[in-house]
């Protein structure tokens, strides 16, 4: 059975101060076999690494560059992050294919650099409402997959997580049913079976799109939902910690 993996996204939010209690409170909670990590942003890694090591929790990044190095002003490389104890990292948050034009290709080298550095890549796939409204949700999550599979291959997977995030389920309240969620997940799992039956065994692929406290059990206890990726409620700690628990 796949272990379920809980990653918060804090997106960007957050102060020195108000990260030190939700830190603290998510690493003294957190309990049970669920995998439990959170996404910070870059200025925050060190204190996250302060905070968390050597408890349960584990942290990462939202994004990383494709470039090992070099004249690339702004950009954090795979190896700076790793500096920072990080051990995942988002690639292809649909903010970052929406509003900084990360495209299929290049969201796959970056998740190429993210695996070179060491990290574990969470390749952040789905499909805007108007692409659910004319029923290509398949089409578009297969490309988003397709892209990475063709620069890394099959393989790469055995080290990496997809996150099912339904753009217009993300931060809208709106949430895809149970039923809708397992759909789409049960469709990636397909894809990477045609490569990879052991792979798609393993792989574990995480809903995201308004998880709450009160969803995530039924959402967590359908057959290819292996954990969520969470955005507004990972910032209250309460509400983070019950949806681990539900995990």
């Amino acid at each position: 059975m796949r272990t379920k993996l809980v990653a918060g996204n804090w997106k960007m939010h957050g102060s020195l101060a108000t990260n030190a209690g939700l830190l603290q409170a998510v690493r003294d909670g957190t309990t049970g076999k669920a995998e439990v990590a959170v996404c910070v942003p870059y200025p925050y890694l060190a204190q996250a690494r302060a905070v968390l090591e050597g408890s349960a929790v584990a942290w990462g990044a939202q994004d990383v560059s494709e470039h090992a190095q070099g004249a690339f002003t702004g950009e954090v490389s795979g190896a700076m992050l790793v500096d920072f104890g990080c051990r995942f990292v988002l690639v292809g948050h649909s903010e970052r294919r929406s509003f900084y034009g990360d495209t299929d290709a290049l969201v796959a080298a970056k998740f190429a650099a993210a695996q070179t550095a060491g990290l574990i890549p969470v390749l952040c796939v789905g499909e805007s409402l108007a692409e659910r409204e004319a029923g290509v949700t398949g089409e578009v999550v297969t490309r988003q997959i397709d892209a990475v599979l063709a620069n890394s291959g099959a393989g790469a997977f055995a080290r990496a997580v997809v996150a099912y995030e339904p753009v217009w389920a993300i931060g809208t309240g709106r949430t895809a049913s149970p039923q809708q969620a397992q759909e789409v997940h049960a469709l990636i799992r397909a894809r990477f079976a045609r490569d990879s039956a052991d792979v798609a065994t393993g792989l574990r692929v995480l809903y995201g799109g308004s998880v709450k406290a009160g969803n995530a059990a039924e959402l967590f206890g359908q057959p290819d939902i292996d954990g969520g990726l969470i955005g507004g409620a990972s910032l209250v700690a309460a509400d983070f910690l019950a949806i681990c628990a539900a995990a």
